[in-house]
């Protein structure tokens, strides 16, 4: 999923993403996710994707350690 935000503003070290085009959605960040020299009124383009192989990693993960979970009682 791509779309586009604009840095509204940034308090504290987060910044105040509004997705366009509505510009009604907030995303709260951390500003050091943004591309340096980043600024309020900036355009940003966001790309969102699943990291497959990742997501698997993490699944089989978990699983081992229900299953020793469940072979210890």
């Amino acid at each position: 999923m791509n779309f586009k935000a604009t840095l509204d503003r940034i308090e504290n070290g987060i910044a105040v993403l509004l997705i366009r085009p509505e510009r009604t959605t907030q995303i709260k960040i951390p500003l050091f996710f943004l591309p340096e020299g980043s600024e309020e009124g900036d355009i940003l383009n966001i790309d969102i994707t699943k990291d497959m192989p990742e997501t698997e990693n993490a699944k089989a993960r978990a699983s081992t350690l229900l299953n020793n979970l469940k072979s210890k009682n």
